[in-house]
């Protein structure tokens, strides 16, 4: 819906009332009245999936498909320099640039995700922190069992109920952990009542070389585990039968579409048509800086709404506020945040973006949503409030020194460059 001429109102960091603003010139006596011509004010943008510390590896592993990017580019620099310190500046600089375009939440999966939580507080972010789940040792856990641990702790103190921080269990892939771990890893989630997020299907090499291993692919393997029920987030979800996208909507499974990694990588295309006529919850993230190059909503709505339309030969697969809402509300939706974020609406945090349509390439405006889809790029936003605090006013960051990001960023270039001797 398209509200013009109206106003927000917003008290104690949340959203109490929507209403006209001749009216609420009337009603209230605001301590603080923003008035934004020829802006559009949105819900903030739920980034679905990303990996925030990896935007120190943006631009280090390119033009690869994705198992040569991971194996040759990615895993050889992590295994050498991940670090409590590597997180901290890596999650700074994502947060930075999320919040620059809108994004006032974030699903992030990655190591050390204490340090992550604790950076999303001290920037005042709202976030979803996965804690990694694998066999193989890493700086931050031995084994799965000690994964497990510390995932446990995480999700018990002090995040049980914080207001900006939400925490749930995020194994890589399928051929990370055994049967006898992912087994335990279910209950562990039912007893806590946290939910899931798992790389599925992303691309056809995974799906075949699982299949051939262990004669089972990934999707039907989770499924006899117990895995693919209402508190999963599969993430990518490229390549899934007719039959897979009927078991999703049964159970209740929301999936993050990540397009422009996906292509970046040539993994293909997601159904993302299919898993909406069924009922699915889509929502949408960026995946990491890494293999993206940019945390950017704006271009990723874009690009899943041109995406579906072409995949699925037909104009008007996926309109500009499907896509809006998958990006917002749908995010919310997959990470059990609906009710407190995603939407204006009374009651909910007041996590909000302004966007400014007065520009030459979204001139002349007939439709808001449109414009906005199709035409705004991540400068146009000018404004973002999370839990009704200023954190972008007119372009600028209140509480982030950019300064120090930017030379935090060209140290981390200059160490992942260093030869290992």
């Amino acid at each position: 819906m398209v509200l013009s001429e109206h106003a927000v109102i917003v008290d104690d960091g949340r959203v109490t009332d929507v209403l006209p603003l001749v009216d609420a010139r009337e009603k209230y006596q605001p301590s603080v009245f923003i008035v934004k011509a020829d802006h559009v004010l949105i819900p903030g943008f739920v980034n679905a999936h990303t990996h925030a510390a990896m935007s120190l590896m943006r631009g280090m592993a390119e033009d690869m498909p994705l198992e040569p990017w991971l194996q040759n580019g990615i895993w050889p620099v992590e295994k050498r320099w991940v670090s409590a310190e590597m997180v901290r500046d890596g999650t700074e600089l994502a947060i930075a640039e999320m919040i620059s375009g809108g994004t006032t939440c974030f699903s992030d999966q990655y190591f050390f995700p204490e340090i992550v939580a604790e950076t999303a507080v001290d920037l005042q972010m709202r976030a979803m922190v996965g804690t990694p789940i694998i066999e193989f040792p890493t700086a931050w856990a031995a084994d799965a069992a000690e994964y497990m641990h510390k995932a446990s702790d995480l999700v018990h103190d002090p995040y049980a109920d914080h207001p900006l921080v939400s925490t749930c269990f995020a194994p890589h892939s399928t051929s990370a952990l055994s049967d006898k771990s992912f087994l335990e890893l279910r209950v562990l989630a039912d007893q806590l009542d946290v939910r899931t997020q798992i790389h599925l299907h992303e691309t056809a090499h995974e799906v075949a070389s699982t299949l051939e291993r262990t004669g089972k692919r990934p999707f039907d393997r989770l499924h006899e585990l117990g895995i693919i029920n209402a508190s999963l987030l599969a993430v990518h979800s490229v390549h899934m039968s007719a039959t897979d996208i009927e078991v999703f909507a049964e159970k209740g499974v929301s999936v993050a579409h990540c397009p422009r990694s996906n292509l970046k990588l040539a993994s293909g295309i997601a159904p993302i048509t299919s898993y909406r006529d069924a009922g699915i919850n889509v929502a949408i993230g960026t995946d990491s800086a890494a293999s993206n190059n940019t945390l950017d909503m704006l271009a990723e709505m874009r690009a899943a709404a041109l995406l579906a339309k072409t995949s699925a030969a037909n104009a008007a697969a996926l309109s500009a506020s499907d896509v809006l809402r998958m990006a917002t509300l749908g995010g919310a939706s997959a990470l059990g945040l609906a009710k407190e974020t995603g939407s204006i609406e009374p009651g909910k945090w007041a996590d909000l973006a302004c966007v400014d349509l007065n520009r030459l390439h979204s001139q002349p405006v007939y439709d808001p949503v449109t414009q906005l889809v199709y035409t705004a790029s991540a400068d146009q936003v000018t404004d973002v409030w999370i839990a009704g605090k200023h954190h972008l006013d007119n372009g600028q960051l209140t509480n982030i020194d950019t300064d120090h990001l930017l030379r935090r960023s060209s140290e981390w270039r200059d160490r992942f460059a260093t030869p290992h001797s």
